[in-house]
């Protein structure tokens, strides 16, 4: 449930300094009073750098989801005005000089450099996960893949999110394009919600992961499977074939297993329609190249089961 803010005055009345130090303190609606407070200066700002286009409105989306990144890393809560418009110029400027990808590492919004902490572990330090969270859920099951694989996972490139969600490269920079402005706007309704326990769901979704990949030690492989998977799921593997029922994933498991081939999961990112898995796969000290080096599992939910999965082989570093 979403506390009452902490403030002298009411959250209308509050200074800027007062709604930074309460966010700063994770009280999510006075970070998404601030966003609203602040949107028309931070929207000037993009307009003098593109004009009326929709590149200004992605700036402005952009800057606000960045926001709740770093809003911990201000020291100047009475600059807080100066410091958003900040975040939109240098948006922006990334913007004109032609990058591809999603600034997401500068100055980021979820996934951070490499010698930060990892993406969940930032948001609870500045931010509410479960907030995000609950925003995300807003976004339509086809919207909300694109960005848990942008966003959580180490599956980022806009060709690899293509192939775990079956559409085309330019499908994908369209949807994260519409997710990126629906997200925002969500961040602000649901601001003063209640939010959803992302922690109690990601790890009842973990200890499922880390019973099926288990299972295969055991021989209990296939009950495992049918207690949370749909006897229809649609696998698509990363060869392209297509199979229907589990058995395949038994007989593939089966061949790992007796090849010397253990699965080490690393990270499990679950909404209520798509849960995504990332593993290791470590092989065997004589065959050291008999798989690729990790694998990415993209599951898709109907009723709380898997109805569809798509494998993706994380390529070797040159």
């Amino acid at each position: 449930m979403v506390s009452p803010l902490l403030l002298e005055s009411a959250p209308d009345q509050a200074t800027d300094a007062e709604l930074v130090r309460a966010a700063q303190r994770g009280e999510v609606e006075a970070l998404g009073l601030l966003l609203t407070r602040h949107q028309a200066p931070m929207r000037a700002v993009a307009l003098a750098f593109h004009g009326h286009r929709p590149a200004a409105e992605d700036a402005v989306q952009e800057a606000c989801l960045t926001a709740l990144r770093q809003i911990g890393t201000v020291r100047d809560p009475e600059a807080i005005g100066p410091w958003l418009r900040m975040l939109v110029r240098n948006i922006c400027r990334m913007q004109l000089r032609g990058r591809s990808a999603i600034p997401v590492d500068d100055p980021g919004v979820f996934a951070p450099p490499s010698t930060e902490a990892d993406p969940a572990q930032v948001i609870d330090a500045h931010a509410s996960r479960d907030w995000i969270w609950t925003a995300i859920g807003q976004l339509s099951p086809t919207l909300q893949l694109p960005v848990m694989l942008r966003y959580f996972t180490e599956a980022t490139t806009y060709e690899t999110i293509a192939k775990l969600c079956g559409v085309p490269v330019g499908t994908i920079r369209s949807r994260l394009s519409q997710a990126r402005t629906k997200l925002s706007e969500a961040l602000l309704a649901t601001a003063t919600q209640p939010h959803d326990d992302i922690a109690d769901l990601t790890a009842r979704r973990r200890q499922e992961a880390l019973d099926i990949l288990k299972a295969p030690y055991s021989g209990e492989m296939g009950s495992v499977l049918g207690a949370f998977w749909l006897p229809t799921v649609e696998t698509f593997w990363p060869t392209g074939r297509h199979t229907v029922g589990y058995h395949d994933m038994i007989a593939a498991m089966d061949r790992d297993l007796t090849a010397g081939v253990r699965h080490e999961l690393t990270s499990v990112v679950a909404s209520r329609n798509h849960v995504v898995w990332e593993a290791n796969l470590i092989n065997p000290p004589d065959d050291p190249e008999h798989c690729p080096p990790s694998v990415v599992w993209v599951l898709g939910l109907e009723s709380g089961r898997v109805s569809t999965l798509r494998l993706h082989h994380q390529p070797r570093p040159n």
